[in-house]
């Protein structure tokens, strides 16, 4: 297994705080794919939605308790992108890197306009000038100290907790009768058709959809590596972090489908707001604006950071350009986001100039990419584990039990997922694109590894 090449040790007085960790951890994963994106899941699937959410969170869980114990186990490499590395070697570190930073610059240009469309409402100005201002202040606050992001960071995720935890109050309160005529929940539940009104073949498809509005997991382990007790705040974050999104994923979309009667959820539009016009909730259509585009914020905020984060690794590994290499960890890495921001503003542009053609080619070649991550997440800690039991260090180092029937059946998990992918008309492009931007992406790290050799 290859040594470490990380920045040098010691974290500086402007780092995230352990609060920030927590904060990003949880809040960065909830975001409008929740809030919005929901709805198709729920009118695709009915009821049966929240076995789907089960699942996809226990992956989830999984998944990230795996990533937790190779970091804790070897702390101090970086980001996941290097664990893989040390399980599979530079080639296949260069592909999830490459990939990976690619799949956050597409969120970032897609939640730009997103976002500027939002805005449009209420500062009249073109779409695609407003995605530039959006991607230009969280540029600003990204070339600040990492405090400031966490900053940022914190207060917009908690206003997406604080409205989930609202909402799940409110509906609980009226379920219960305590205001408003209440409701019938068996009715609600159990009145449109079952609990599978659409079958187990709708349940399986819509796998794929629910895991991408619960994917960012993994930015939080990559935030604690620029906190005072990186080791302590990973171990944290990924014991905890996979229960919580679950359960307020759940619990959230459970109370919708007790309020309303799934057949009146449309694709397209907020449930949330669907919800809270049945219970009368004062202003809701605004409210659910507000958070929408707190999430959104959120998202680009997170996309910022995690891409300029990735790039500077691959650059001190020798996989990007050596100027976007950060000299100790002090440093915020400002090439590093200047060249993620103007990539995502391209993005954006295409999403307006081109949106059937190069933007929904980017979609595709990026939308299946959070499957091979995860999967090579699970490989690496089979690799890294057999290593410590050979070194004698397994029984103090890692815990998961199961092993390694636990890693194969999460595997085949996401393998089922990406399947199911494949069987749905509608994402059967997004994996067959995925699968050919891999296979590109694994070329030019065996091309550049042939040149290296060859210049050695």
């Amino acid at each position: 297994m290859p040594e470490p090449t990380t920045l040098p040790a010691g974290k500086p007085a402007d780092g995230l705080r352990n609060r920030h960790i927590a904060m990003i951890a949880l809040g960065g994963t909830i975001g409008a794919g929740l809030f919005v994106g929901s709805g198709a899941a729920i009118a695709a699937t009915g009821p049966a939605v929240l076995l789907a959410f089960l699942l996809v969170g226990f992956l989830v869980i999984l998944v990230m308790r795996m990533l937790g114990e190779m970091v804790v186990a070897d702390p101090g490499r970086g980001s996941f992108v290097e664990y893989i590395r040390a399980a599979h070697g530079d080639k296949v570190g260069f592909t999830a890197g490459w990939l990976y930073w690619f799949f956050w610059v597409v969120v970032l240009g897609s939640e730009a306009i997103a976002g500027a469309i939002l805005l449009q409402d209420w500062v009249h100005l073109p779409v695609w000038l407003l995605s530039i201002v959006l991607i230009l202040i969280l540029k600003l606050i990204n070339f600040a100290a990492p405090r400031v992001f966490g900053e940022c960071e914190f207060w917009l995720s908690a206003i997406k907790v604080f409205s989930i935890i609202a909402f799940i109050a409110v509906s609980l309160l009226y379920a219960a009768h305590v205001f408003g005529p209440g409701v019938s929940v068996k009715e609600n539940l159990l009145g449109h058709g079952g609990l599978f009104p659409h079958g187990i073949v709708a349940l399986l498809s819509i796998i794929p959809t629910i895991l991408f509005t619960m994917m960012g997991s993994e930015i939080a382990t990559v935030a604690a590596a620029e906190s005072p007790e990186p080791g302590k705040n990973v171990a944290r974050v990924t014991r905890s972090l996979g229960r919580r999104i679950t359960l307020f994923y759940v619990a959230a979309v459970g109370m919708i489908l007790i309020v309303v009667p799934w057949t009146n959820i449309v694709a397209g539009k907020s449930p949330f707001v669907a919800a809270m016009d049945v219970m009368g909730v004062p202003g809701a259509g605004l409210l659910m604006r507000i958070v929408v585009l707190s999430a959104i914020l959120s998202c680009l905020n997170s996309a910022m950071y995690i891409t300029s984060r990735i790039l500077t690794e691959l650059a001190a590994q020798g996989d990007a350009p050596a100027f976007l290499a950060r000299s100790s960890a002090a440093v915020v890495p400002r090439k590093a986001i200047i060249v993620s921001s103007v990539a995502g503003t391209l993005v954006a542009f295409s999403s307006i100039l081109a949106p059937g053609t190069i933007f929904a080619f980017l979609l595709s070649c990026s939308g299946g990419v959070i499957l091979l991550i995860y999967s090579l997440i699970v490989t690496s800690y089979i690799v890294t584990r057999r290593a410590a039991r050979q070194a004698g260090t397994e029984a103090e180092n890692y815990t998961l039990p199961l092993f390694p029937l636990c890693n194969y059946l999460t595997l085949a998990g996401v393998v089922l997922v990406f399947v199911a992918m494949l069987l749905n008309p509608s994402e059967r492009m997004t994996a067959l694109a995925t699968m050919g931007s891999t296979v590109v992406c694994y070329l030019m790290a065996v091309y550049f590894a042939t040149n290296n050799k060859k210049a050695g």
